[in-house]
């Protein structure tokens, strides 16, 4: 895709969550745009920043360090924030730990304990918890049940990580409206969280291409968008 196609795109976003934020009645600092570079290159990672994007998102630990690096060694995208939001295994925790603006897929007590075994002295880890919203074997994050306990343990066992809220992928997929219900239930989720364990847990980080304007009118205030900025993803190598 040609760097100016890719500006329309990305511009062409930027309006529609504009459009959505405001029909929800919402101010535009409470919606955070994450651009999903998942297998896409690096040029367009630079490429979307040199527009304005700071926030981007990766769902693999090798490739999001190692499009970092290549970034970094030509002097690119210093102030860029970097999300992990693809499942982490435990045994990639020392790659992640302390190296991510915001980990969006905790869904284990062992993770969460790599984690903070891996932590550098001194830092803390921004996490969310995610959640199965739709009970789906398949899929990753804590059953809704679980989510208390998850966030219990967090608080007593693991200081230097600091719990900011929820994150979920529904079970219907850029299905518009078909996915508030699963949005509207991750907003009470954390609400009554929220007043269980104390913690503001001020982020939802839910809604995506095709969704993202009924998480948005359900409260999200992390949006993960990569198919309309950055076009269909490339086959994984």
């Amino acid at each position: 895709m040609s760097n100016d196609a890719l500006r329309a795109r990305y511009a062409s976003v930027l309006e529609r969550v504009a459009a959505a934020v405001a029909a929800a009645g919402r101010r535009p600092e409470e919606v955070r745009l994450v651009a999903v570079s998942k297998l896409h290159p690096a040029e367009d990672v630079a490429e979307t920043a040199a527009a304005g994007q700071v926030d981007f998102g990766e769902n693999y630990v090798q490739e999001a360090l190692e499009k970092r690096a290549f970034l970094r060694e030509r002097g690119l995208c210093a102030d860029v924030r970097w999300h992990m939001i693809g499942h982490v295994q435990s045994r990639k925790a020392a790659q992640v730990a302390g190296a991510f603006a915001l980990v969006h897929t905790l869904d284990s007590v062992k993770l969460a304990d790599a984690l903070e075994r891996h932590m550098p002295d001194g830092a803390v880890q921004p996490v969310l918890i995610e959640i199965n919203v739709g009970d789906e074997p398949q899929k990753a994050g804590v059953p809704a049940a679980e989510a208390a306990a998850l966030a219990a343990h967090v608080q007593e066992k693991c200081p230097h990580l600091a719990l900011e809220g929820l994150m979920c992928l529904p079970p219907v997929f850029d299905a518009g409206e078909a996915a508030r219900p699963y949005f509207a239930r991750l907003r009470r989720l954390r609400d009554a969280l929220r007043a269980e364990c104390g913690l503001p847990l001020p982020h939802l980080s839910m809604g995506m291409s095709g969704d993202f304007a009924a998480a948005i009118a359900e409260g999200a205030t992390i949006i993960r968008i990569g198919t309309d900025i950055f076009g269909p993803r490339p086959p994984k190598k």
